[in-house]
């Protein structure tokens, strides 16, 4: 059984029991179907028993419990949500199976148009933000080991620059929900064998920077299905 850590004083007891909850059915302690009552996880879980339905109740609305309180199964959840990819994700148990092809789709599908976008609305800023996220990575790949870490960090740094930059206030919001997913699956990638993805990265940027909207595109759709060949 996952252990609990120690309840906290104040406003954050409520973030913790959903916290708490979600690890330990994220971890597989508690299985699908599990019924989950507050007045008999209170003694386990160390919160009170109002805290802990305003926690599963917290749960339901994102589909990580169902209407009578059971544990959903993972195709139910709504990973949306950038707490339940997170939770997804850190959780002991593997990535669903198809999770990073999804993943990929869905940046096929935005990125080479927020890409063209970012080519027209870009400010200075945000070139000097690639810029900087184009140095980082550079950084993170020198031999002889690398650093996966700071190299996901980058990634999604270059990533939410453009989709930002796109000036489209969907694709603005849509790294609260992929930076999780990103992050998880560059530090996979860079971990193991893979291509270098830098000149591809410099070379969006360079577009974007001339404001070439055409190449833009077509430069995001290389980089992309550079990145699906390493996909782990």
């Amino acid at each position: 059984m996952t252990s609990s850590p120690p309840v906290p004083d104040g406003h954050d007891v409520h973030r913790a029991a959903v916290e708490t909850l979600a690890r330990h059915i994220t971890d597989g302690a508690y299985a699908t179907g599990r019924l989950l009552q507050p007045a008999a996880l209170t003694a386990e879980l160390g919160f009170a028993e109002a805290v802990l339905g305003e926690a599963v109740r917290v749960l339901a609305a994102k589909g990580v419990v169902d209407a009578v309180h059971r544990v959903s199964p993972r195709s139910a959840w709504n990973v949306l949500d950038s707490d339940v990819l997170r939770w997804t994700l850190a959780g002991g148990q593997p990535a669903p199976v198809g999770l990073f092809p999804d993943l990929h789709e869905l940046l096929r599908a935005v990125e080479p148009s927020a890409a063209a976008l970012a080519a027209q609305f870009r400010s200075p800023a945000e070139l000097t933000a690639l810029d900087e996220a184009l140095a980082a990575m550079a950084v993170a790949e020198r031999p002889p080991h690398g650093d996966p870490a700071l190299a996901a960090r980058a990634d999604v740094a270059f990533h939410t620059v453009l989709l930002r930059a796109s000036r489209n206030r969907f694709f603005a919001q849509l790294p609260r929900v992929l930076v999780p997913a990103l992050t998880a699956r560059g530090e996979r990638v860079h971990a193991g064998p893979h291509r270098h993805p830098l000149p591809l990265h410099a070379e969006v940027a360079g577009r974007v920077r001339e404001m070439d909207a055409d190449g833009a595109y077509t430069a995001m759709l290389e980089l992309l299905d550079l990145s699906l060949r390493d996909d782990p």
